[in-house]
């Protein structure tokens, strides 16, 4: 039963992936939508199931594309939902019969870590040579402000020129990607979870989720990261992922102690609203702050000050 799960997962993974090729607006969502079905089947059904799905979608998306394709998918989708698909379902037993679960801070950063590998995957996927994919970075940005500047998005000051922009944002550009990763790994994880969790086949009791905090050994593995990112080759966007992942990682916490805080409290569903109303109108000032009281919260324990003990959990 493991292997059939796993396969047809793999193709149905294996589809979304590859209708990226034709550059329409829905494919972009299919595409984020990709390691679903590996995370349901890694879930559900034991995560050698999540393998199958793995090997049986690169296979796939190799033969009907090309054999680097098949590398990427294996590297950027299959890889890390297996993974994180295991990690979430590790448990652990005492003499007592307690059974206690993956923290889910700890799984937030493999999740960082699994995306920072992702990102240099895909750069690798793309070229082996440092100065080859940064070039090709930095046209792929200044195409983009082209555009933008011819459409009148935005106009750019007098005295900088396109091109210059674009190379001193190369170096930035997989600081946003393994940030973005972070967000489709757990938006795929959570809702391969629900549906899951409904067939009655997840094994583990649903977490409280307003409580997920990161352990404080990520706060210094954020400033290593942020220090190594400064180097170049690919070491230092190996470092630059993975300082945008867990910054994301640390922006998702914030989110949990907004959603902890409030419970029971009257202003709750206005404050939840406006959050993630301005999440979508003003991502580019609302989600640093979120980063922020996230490290606050590792750093000091702020929802150990204010929140109120979560609910019992069903097991």
């Amino acid at each position: 039963m493991i292997p059939i799960v796993g396969i047809g997962a793999g193709l149905v993974a294996a589809l979304l992936f590859s209708v990226v090729i034709t550059g329409s607006p829905l494919s972009a969502l299919l595409y984020s939508a990709a390691p679903l079905p590996i995370f349901i089947a890694s879930l559900g059904w034991n995560h050698r199931s999540g393998l199958f799905a793995t090997a049986a979608g690169a296979l796939a998306v190799a033969v009907a594309l090309a054999p680097t394709g098949g590398v990427a998918f294996a590297l950027i989708i299959g890889l890390p939902a297996w993974w994180i698909g295991y990690l979430a379902l590790l448990a652990r037993g005492d003499a007592q019969g307690t059974t206690e679960w993956y923290p889910l801070g700890n799984l937030m950063v493999w999740i960082a870590a699994t995306a920072a590998l992702a990102t240099v995957g895909s750069a690798l996927v793309m070229t082996t040579d440092y100065e080859t994919y940064r070039s090709v970075i930095a046209r792929m940005i200044e195409n983009l402000l082209n555009e933008m500047v011819r459409g009148r998005l935005i106009a750019l000051p007098a005295g900088i020129e396109v091109g210059e922009l674009a190379q001193s944002l190369a170096p930035a550009v997989p600081l946003g990607i393994g940030a973005s990763f972070v967000t489709t790994i757990t938006a795929n994880l959570w809702l391969a979870a629900r549906a899951v969790k409904v067939s009655g086949r997840l094994p583990r009791p649903w977490p409280f989720i307003p409580a997920t905090t990161l352990p404080r050994p990520a706060l210094l593995l954020l400033l290593a990261s942020a220090f190594l990112a400064t180097l170049g080759s690919f070491v230092g966007v190996a470092a630059m992922a993975l300082t945008g992942a867990l910054l994301a990682a640390f922006m998702f916490c914030g989110l949990s102690l907004l959603h902890d805080i409030s419970r029971g409290r009257p202003w709750r569903a206005p404050m939840l609203i406006s959050v993630y109303v301005a999440l979508v109108v003003m991502q580019a000032l609302l989600t640093p702050l979120l980063a922020l009281i996230g490290l606050a919260d590792t750093l000091f324990g702020l929802r150990k000050r204010s929140a109120s003990p979560p609910p019992p959990t069903q097991s």
